[in-house]
């Protein structure tokens, strides 16, 4: 079994007749990295299909200029 380091974040808490200070447990750097992963991942497939629902909405309508404008926004994901 891995031994886990304990962190915390200290805050501070200025009241009426006394300060106090809590001390919060932190949340892994391990489930910190996943979730920013999992988060950057569902963001990137969002808005690519976003801009793939923009792009076949300008080709039905055929506004030759807005496909150029989101084939130019579209470009950085094509080199998956």
């Amino acid at each position: 079994m891995r031994k886990e380091k304990m962190s915390y974040a200290l805050t501070w808490f200025p009241m009426k007749d006394r300060d106090v200070i809590h001390a919060k447990r932190d949340v892994p750097y391990e489930i910190k990295l996943a979730s920013t992963l999992a988060l950057d991942e569902l963001c990137y497939k969002w808005n690519k299909s976003n801009l793939e629902a923009q792009i076949n909405e300008a080709i039905d309508l055929g506004d030759q200029e807005r496909l150029l404008q989101l084939s130019e926004v579209y470009k950085p994901y094509t080199y998956e």
